[in-house]
């Protein structure tokens, strides 16, 4: 630059030597008059403006206003020399913000640099977006950054700017992004094998999946391979090594990402993490060289303890890790106390037992009084965890006595944690009231309004509580550095049940008057208010100190504010009628209020929504946090191991003794399965998008209909075939994918697509890899519950030079479960008459667009689950079948049909009864298209 724009260099060298600050405007003033009258000029070469731009931008730096020059940098941007784009650029990104007018200048000359082939230029242009990050930018060019990312062509450091761009535009504008229709191209490219991409693009899933679990489930097989990867089989470049650590930060995302999910179904994803979570607990043993290499270990450690607290808290991983956790929170250092008791609040936020953590309570208390108040912050928290009924009084003690000297920051959330602690687990009235009340004494100004009003809640609710809450409040009252929410308390609790301690000593009427009339004076106007609804209570309530408080009454009927004085106007008002009717009336005892979810934990909950990043947990015990993961889990309730279990049992135990192994068995007979070109329908569909169903598929699946294995999908690339087996309602279904190809197929990847009253859970998930002619398999449990029509879909995905995605209908229809049965004559023509016509029964003519087979027609039906009777029907061209649908909730469906076809005529009637009209007709649409189409 030196060499290049000398002018600039010298500019910047007066600055530096403008010794006080009138010299250096005066050398500012001059240089930007001489800037304007240039670029007034308009003659000036791409160097020029260049330079002067950079002048400008110098002074920008400095802090001084510019308010011209803004063109100039836009006209740069659309420079084909690298200098002047990138000055052009940096002027934008310095000068401009996301709601300035100009902006949307800018917009095209960067969709133009982001469709540009060099990679420089794409950074640069992603560079401003980033920084500037409007939302018509935002609308206008995310496509385009998603595609930089997707694409198999962008560099490795093109592709992480991408999705750190792309991250900055989900958080600033998450309503732009189509975060779950990028989904599958966007997980994929965590198998990248570049580490700094699969960081970047970890870091955008993490944000993205927050808010759209089910749509990113797919990462989660993708993270724990790649943790295994990095931790187990210690597969990362060298360059990657920090301290002795290989790339902690990813190795942190990776672990909190896991978090975001339940545990897998899957036993061999379990079996991968316990493997990377115990050798990450091996590893901490070693003792760290240096701080950088301790920093490092421990971040990734107690993120792993993190995961397996969410992963099973009653595992033995965690049962280790809660002893490192205890020698953990004694450290020297602060760092390590400070993640020590963070993790073990986590901990006690599930765990069923607290008692392996109340071994520590004294070392817990004692990090209340250290030097930093972030320990002391975490302390608070898991004290706050940690409490149950039989340590309440203990912890609760420790916080009062230490709310006194505690930082002004901690103290408001100290007193919500300790009125949420005394209400929870109070086993005495009398011990809520004496801690409540010193709690609304001692804290003064921190005591939100929401602690007292929690607190009259209820002391009203609780009849037992109301005399010995009137009594002490009073004596609270006498005190002379009395805090004015303690006089509200006093002041609502005395209005009401004050006449319950009329007869103690000390305690009568004129004594409770003049206790709440000396703090009148000092209160503010809301309280004094409030105040004065407690006075005509007493008149109520004490008809014998009516004279005292009139006076009262009186006197501000006459004051400046208009709510003191109307209250006190009515008030007069009311008691001195005739009769004290209307008075009885207004004074009424207030009813108990309605149960309802306490104040003081939703601004407690509120408070940390508002001011942490988004927890895998709460603060607070297990019972909390439960309910929290089953809502944030409701839409992935179908992976459960309840249903997979339900199934293997029902399987094994339903009296198909030949069959009791069938998952063995089907997965042995598949490695058989012929796949090799049948039929001669294969096709050459390569790339077809989400949700299309893949092209060329549908005839392979009208054939699976009555097929119980064979072809599914084929193309240049991969083979999809199936093998399946049904029992009443429960069946297996396998996927077999091969590879067509000679390289190797990477981040491949399924998801189905549920429907109603069909069950259908993966004991695991297929690999991710599949060598050159290799294959893997896939098995799915189904569970047909009620009737159903829709039909299941699978989403395949994988790379194989580039991204391929399609979508198959699985042949999951209802005749699959259908058992075939035997009948004789009688039997079959007696259940014909019983089921009769109208809505049960279905007849319909078909043209058979095929020769008639009339061996093929026996074959095809007896694969529509129906069990063809020979010597029934007097015809022997005849086809009679009967059969029985089983579902879990709908029990059994009688299904019995006749096909007379006329071989001459090409012709056939098709005859459905059954006892269920929607099944007769579910079973006429499958069957029909087959009988006149399929050539048998």
């Amino acid at each position: 630059m030196a060499s290049n724009m000398r002018g600039l260099t010298v500019f910047i060298a007066d600055i530096r030597n403008c010794r006080v600050r009138e010299l250096e405007e005066k050398r500012i003033n001059k240089e930007m008059a001489n800037i304007r009258a240039k670029f007034k000029d308009g003659n000036l070469n791409g160097y020029q403006k260049k330079k002067y731009v950079c002048k400008l931008l110098y002074m920008y730096i400095l802090g001084w206003d510019i308010d011209f020059g803004h063109m100039e940098a836009v006209n740069l941007i659309s420079s084909n020399k690298y200098s002047e784009k990138q000055i052009g650029y940096l002027g934008v990104t310095l000068l401009m913000h996301e709601n300035s007018d100009l902006t949307r200048l800018v917009i095209n000359s960067i969709k133009k640099d982001l469709e540009e082939l060099n990679e420089i230029y794409n950074c640069l242009a992603l560079h401003a977006i980033a920084n500037i990050g409007g939302r018509e930018m935002a609308e206008s060019l995310s496509f385009d950054v998603h595609r930089l990312l997707i694409s198999p062509n962008s560099k490795s450091f093109v592709k992480k700017k991408a999705a750190l761009t792309l991250l900055r535009l989900y958080r600033k504008h998450p309503d732009v992004i189509p975060a779950s229709d990028w989904a599958e191209r966007i997980i994929v490219l965590m198998d990248d094998t570049d580490l700094g991409v699969t960081l970047c693009v970890t870091s955008l899933i993490m944000a993205l999946a927050q808010d759209n679990l089910e749509s990113y489930l797919g990462c989660y097989t993708k993270t724990v391979d790649r943790l295994a990867k990095i931790i187990v089989e210690r597969d990362f470049p060298l360059e990657y090594v920090y301290y002795k650590v290989p790339i902690p930060w990813l190795q942190v995302k990776l672990l909190r990402l896991l978090q975001y999910y339940p545990a897998s179904d899957d036993r061999k994803v379990r079996n991968k993490l316990h493997d990377v979570l115990q050798t990450i607990l091996n590893n901490s043993q070693d003792a760290p060289k240096n701080v950088q290499h301790n920093n490092a270990q421990n971040s990734v450690l107690f993120e792993a303890i993190n995961l397996a607290i969410h992963l099973d808290c009653e595992s033995q991983i965690v049962n280790q890790a809660a002893l490192l956790l205890g020698r953990f929170i004694t450290s020297k250092e602060t760092n390590v106390r400070y993640l020590g008791l963070e993790t073990m609040s986590h901990l006690a936020a599930c765990v069923d037992s607290l008692e392996p953590i109340k071994k520590h309570q004294d070392t817990i208390l004692l990090s209340l009084r250290d030097k930093d108040i972030s320990v002391r912050r975490r302390g608070l928290d898991l004290l706050y965890s940690m409490c149950d009924v039989k340590n309440a009084k203990v912890i609760v003690t420790e916080l009062l006595r230490y709310l006194n000297i505690a930082d002004y920051a901690l103290r408001e959330e100290m007193v919500l944690k300790i009125a949420i602690l005394t209400e929870r687990f109070a086993t005495e009235n009398q011990w809520y009231v004496d801690i409540i009340l010193q709690l609304i004494s001692s804290a003064g100004d921190h005591v939100g309004e929401e602690v007292w009003y929690r607190v009259v809640q209820i002391v009203v609710n609780n009849e037992e509580l109301q005399e010995y809450a009137a009594r002490t409040v009073l004596i609270h009252l006498r005190s002379p550095s009395c805090h004015e929410n303690l006089v509200k308390v006093g002041g609502y609790i005395l209005g009401e049940f004050g006449i319950l301690i009329e007869n103690i000593p000390g305690a009568g009427p004129m004594e409770q008057f003049t206790t709440l009339q000396s703090k009148f004076g000092m209160c503010s106007l809301q309280t004094r208010a409030l105040l004065l609804t407690t006075y005509l209570k007493f008149i109520n309530l004490f008809p014998d100190i009516k004279g005292e408080i009139l006076s009262v009454f009186n006197h501000y009927r006459h004051v400046l504010d208009v709510e003191l004085q109307q209250r006190a106007a009515e008030y007069m008002s009311i008691a001195t009628m005739s009769t004290d009717d209307l008075l009885q009336t207004v004074c009424e005892e207030m009813p108990p209020f309605p149960e309802r979810e306490s104040a003081l934990l939703s601004r407690l909950h509120q408070k940390h929504s508002d001011t942490e990043d988004k927890r895998t947990w709460i603060i607070g015990g297990k019972e909390i946090n439960k309910d929290r993961e089953n809502a944030r889990f409701s839409t992935l309730g179908s992976r459960t191991n309840s249903t997979d279990s339900k199934l293997k049992n029902e399987i094994v135990s339903n009296g198909h003794n030949n069959n009791s192994n069938i998952e063995f068995d089907l997965l042995h007979e598949l490695e058989g399965l012929d796949l090799s070109g049948q039929n001669g329908l294969a096709t050459t569909s390569k790339s077809l998008f989400t949700g299309s169903i893949a092209s060329g598929s549908e005839i392979w699946f009208g054939k699976l209909l009555y097929n119980m294995e064979g072809v599914m999908f084929e193309d240049a690339q991969l083979q999809v075939g199936m093998k399946s087996e049904y029992h009443g309602h429960l069946g297996r279904l396998a996927l077999y994918f091969k590879n067509k190809t000679q390289t190797t197929i990477t981040s491949f990847t399924t998801a189905l697509e549920h429907v109603k009253n069909i069950v259908i859970t993966t004991p695991q998930q297929p690999a991710t890899l599949i060598q050159p002619s290799g294959q893997i398999q896939q098995l799915f449990h189904l569970e047909c519950q009620n009737f159903f029509k829709d039909t299941p879909n699978v989403r395949i995905s994988f790379i194989s030079g580039t991204l391929h995605t399609f979508v198959l209908k699985l042949p999951i229809v209802l005749t699959k479960f259908m058992e075939p049965i035997e009948l004789n004559g009688q039997e079959f023509f007696t259940r014909w008459k019983q089921i009769g016509g109208g809505p049960r029964e279905k007849q319909t003519i078909l043209q058979s667009k095929v020769p008639i087979n009339l061996q093929g027609l026996r074959i095809m039906i007896s694969g529509f689950r129906y069990g063809v009777l020979e010597g029934v029907d007097p015809n022997p061209d005849n086809v009679v079948g009967a059969s029985v649908l089983h579902t879990a909730q709908g029990g059994m469906t009688g299904c019995l049909m006749r096909l007379e076809p006329n071989v001459d005529a090409q012709m056939y009637r098709l005859t459905v009864r059954t006892t269920s009209e929607s099944v007769t007709n579910e079973i006429c649409t499958l069957m029909e298209p087959r009988l006149i189409n399929d050539l048998l």
